[in-house]
């Protein structure tokens, strides 16, 4: 049997007995003729590896959800001692219930002390640098005719009488901290919690689902009394609020399975090859966890949706042996024959579709972010895990169980049915299907994608990168972290987006005239642009003090050119602003937002600051802060991105070469790619998305998981039109081979993925819609699109030319069957 041999022309082998078992590829013999072997080793492999997948654990990390060799997180990094938690910082802000209710009430600050307590003894706080109306840190300051007079807000002789709260009053309006840690309205104050990345106490990193849980168990019991409303916001609660998510994910990945399985069973009517194809793609998932916990990595909000894909990824390709197999026993051969048959015609073109996938999720290496580096890790052991179980495994078992007779023989007739010629005026699917062949309907076929394309660019460049929403944009706009946010970015004047730039001096001099000067200029030029509210720095506060030590005058209120005075102002500034060798400065930006315009402004207005004025001795750097940390995200996302998609067109482009030889079949089935990954990003311009973290390697894993279906189609086309079969027919060959089950797993991934629309999580359902929009049109074009192109690259004669110098090389073993495209 050489190549070209189709499905229909390969001999029916009733008996076992009548088949060479020496027949096929080296890979064939070694696997079919040692069955029992293989099925041991994959069995044993599944107890071992699902016993290590029991340690596997969900967790997240904020180091890992940024770029660590950005210059800019560099700077971060190499200053974390000196910010006091910024990037990490959770703020618990205790709001007065009642309509008359304020925060100078005994019972409420009797509450605030023990919240803050609480929270004090929470693991991994970073708990010099906590602050609340309770702490020691929150002072006060006053210039009275003695000179400045100053103490915390809260003393120790405060007893909770009328008189003890009128000069808490007192004190708060004097301590600066309104529009910081208390409202403007005094009905609530903030206690501002910094945390480290690792528990001290265990010295593992810092548990963000058990730390979220112990702070909604904190809500729960300070929050229902009826007397005060906890509201939490910071990363660490995002990431809290994630991982409790996470647990909704198994709802869907039960609810896919539960989908792909039924449609597949509408399919086939086969109980026992459907079980098959479920079994064999869930014990993928089993060995990639199992992998995964021995080399040591962790589950995390962003790759927990990985596993899913990898299971639908095995149902697309088991579909397709599951297919093959079925048609074979219809027409008479023996299991056994049947699944080596199926294993040499799809095992060059399913090793091509899923080392697309592979390289899909491995390209995401190159970006600088660590969870995408570690999703690409875990995507692409699932991949391999696939490779075994369903192009070898899969086939193997099926080869001992077999399919039901019956639905074999409703396959047949269906597949008959479908090639024989339709009532006049009547066509079937496939029939309609096959007239993108045709000159005229496949003009206009590559007419409409040639607007498409032109019109879907024009949208994909207004493409925005970076979060477009305020808040978490991971969780839903009504999350109880959100409206937390809300309520943040309402009562409070100093915003929750705050970025910090760092100013590096040596030591004792962070407050010598000419560095504050330069600080103070520098805040002066960011206030004026649109989305900053407010800074504030050294240089600020000793402006302030300029007017205390002058009786209060506000003519005063200026840097007075003198190092003596200046530096006399940091024996009362909160350590937040300068550390101890006072040798490193805090500017912090309070932002509107952390919308990737207004990042990009200030970033643009401190790095031409820098620019001029930076000197040895005087070194501004960029950032610190949350919203700095998303300006120097949304930088490397903003690089990669371009780079990402022609690395993996790239490495896609190499392996259809690889396969087919042929550069006309290598644009036939790369040119439908490229349409759906130009409108999905015209899709996520409609929704309103930005490119970010979580949306970025979707548009990768478009492309390696949408080239299966190009594969699949073109291989046994090919195999055709080499045989001298007319375009129509081998195109109507490839649609009952294949193509029928690309259309049923395009159609069902899509279903699977799109209940994804409704989860809690909003970036697991922005995942969602935009994996089945791309599950769609790339099934969408490997069945009319790509017909299309063939009608005017791949000619019949064509083809055989081009496989011409190719079939000398690599002349197959009698019987093989392989589609190999050259």
């Amino acid at each position: 049997m050489n190549p070209s041999t189709s499905l229909d022309e390969q001999p029916v082998v009733a008996r076992l007995e009548d088949f060479d078992t020496r027949s096929g590829g080296l890979a064939e013999r070694l696997l079919f003729n040692h069955r029992a072997w293989v099925v041991a080793l994959c069995a044993l492999l599944t107890l071992l590896l699902g016993w290590q997948a029991l340690r596997l654990q969900l967790n997240a990390s904020f180091e890992k959800t940024i770029p660590t060799k950005h210059p800019y997180i560099t700077n971060y990094l190499a200053n974390k001692g000196n910010l006091a938690g910024q990037g990490t910082a959770l703020r618990v802000a205790v709001e007065a219930e009642g309509p008359d209710a304020t925060i100078f009430d005994k019972d409420y600050l009797a509450t605030l002390q023990k919240i803050s307590d609480e929270l004090y003894l929470l693991p991994g706080v970073d708990r010099p640098f906590m602050k609340s109306l309770w702490t020691a840190n929150t002072r006060w300051v006053a210039v009275t005719e003695e000179g400045l007079d100053g103490n915390t807000v809260i003393g120790d002789s405060y007893d909770g009488s009328p008189e003890a709260l009128a000069e808490v009053r007192a004190n708060v309006e004097r301590s600066g901290e309104i529009g910081q840690i208390v409202a403007a309205n005094f009905k609530s104050s903030l206690v501002f919690v910094p945390l480290l990345d690792k528990d001290p106490r265990t010295g593992q990193a810092l548990d963000y689902g058990q730390l979220g849980r112990q702070l909604e168990s904190l809500r729960e019991r300070y929050g229902n009394d009826g007397h005060v409303r906890i509201h939490i916001t910071g990363f660490a609660k995002v990431m809290g609020d994630l991982i409790e998510g996470m647990r909704l994910v198994l709802g869907f990945f039960a609810g896919a399975l539960v989908i792909c399985s039924v449609v597949l069973y509408g399919y086939t009517r086969c109980v026992r090859s459907t079980t098959l194809v479920v079994v064999c793609s869930l014990v993928a998932v089993v060995w990639q966890f199992g992998l995964l916990a021995l080399l040591g990595y962790q589950l995390d909000p962003y790759s927990v949706l990985v596993p899913f894909l990898i299971f639908a990824i095995g149902m697309s390709h088991g579909a397709q042996k599951m297919n093959g197999i079925m048609q074979d026993v219809g027409r008479g051969t023996h299991r056994v024959v049947a699944a080596r048959y199926t294993f040499r015609r799809l095992i060059v073109a399913g090793l091509t579709a899923l080392l697309c996938d592979a390289v899909g999720f491995a390209v995401l290496l190159l970006i600088q972010i660590e969870v995408i580096q570690d999703l690409a890790v875990i995507a692409s052991l699932g991949v391999a895990m696939l490779i075994v179980t369903n192009l070898v495994l899969l086939p193997i078992l099926l080869s001992y169980v077999g399919v039901n007779p019956a639905a074999a023989q409703r396959a047949l007739r269906m597949e008959t049915t479908a090639l024989s010629a339709a009532p006049a005026g009547r066509r079937s699917l496939w029939q309609r299907l096959d007239l993108f062949t045709q000159r005229k309907p496949a003009a206009c076929t590559l007419g409409a994608a040639a607007v498409l394309a032109v019109a879907g660019y024009a949208v994909s460049l207004q493409l925005q990168i970076g979060d477009l929403d305020p808040g978490a944009p991971e969780l839903r706009a009504d999350s109880r972290y959100n409206l937390d946010n809300a309520f943040m970015q309402r009562e409070y004047a100093a915003s929750v987006d705050i970025l910090t730039v760092m100013v590096a001096t040596p030591d004792d001099q962070c407050t010598r005239f000419g560095t504050l000067e330069k600080v103070d200029r520098l805040a002066w030029q960011l206030e004026q642009l649109p989305g900053v509210e407010a800074t504030n720095s050294m240089a600020a506060l000793s402006k302030l003090a300029m007017v205390g030590y002058n009786e209060g005058q506000l003519k005063w209120y200026d840097l007075l050119p003198n190092d003596s005075a200046l530096g006399g102002v940091q024996t009362r500034a909160p350590r937040e602003l300068f550390n101890q060798a006072c040798s490193f400065l805090s500017l912090y930006v309070y932002l509107k937002d952390h919308k990737a315009a207004t990042l990009d402004r200030v970033v643009q207005e401190v790095e031409g600051f820098i620019a001029q004025h930076n000197t040895a001795d005087v070194r501004f750097m960029l950032a610190a802060g949350s919203a700095g940390i998303d300006a120097a995200t949304n930088i490397v996302v903003k690089q990669a991105m371009r780079e990402m998609l022609l690395w993996v067109y790239g490495a896609v482009l190499l392996l259809c070469w690889f396969t087919f030889r042929s550069w006309r079949a290598v644009v036939v089935a790369v040119l439908p790619l490229m349409l759906t990954s130009i409108l999905c990003e015209a899709l996520i311009v409609g929704l309103g998305m930005g490119v970010k973290v979580a949306t970025l390697p979707v548009i990768a894993l478009g492309v390696g998981i949408g080239v299966d279906y190009a594969l699949y189609v073109l291989s046994v086309m090919l195999a055709r039109l080499r045989a001298g079969d007319s375009l129509s027919a081998a195109y109507q060959h490839a649609l009952q081979f294949t193509g029928r089950v690309v259309m049923l797993t395009g159609i069902t991934l899509a279903l699977a993925v799109g209940t994804w629309a409704f989860s809690p999580i909003k970036f697991q359902a922005d995942m969602g819609i935009l994996l089945a929009f791309m599950f769609l049109l790339n099934m969408v074009g490997a069945l009319v699109l790509l017909p299309a192109l063939a009608r005017v690259l791949l000619k019949p004669a064509a083809a055989q030319a081009a496989h011409a110098g190719h079939a000398e090389k690599t002349k197959p073993p009698a019987c093989e069957a392989s589609p190999r495209a050259g």
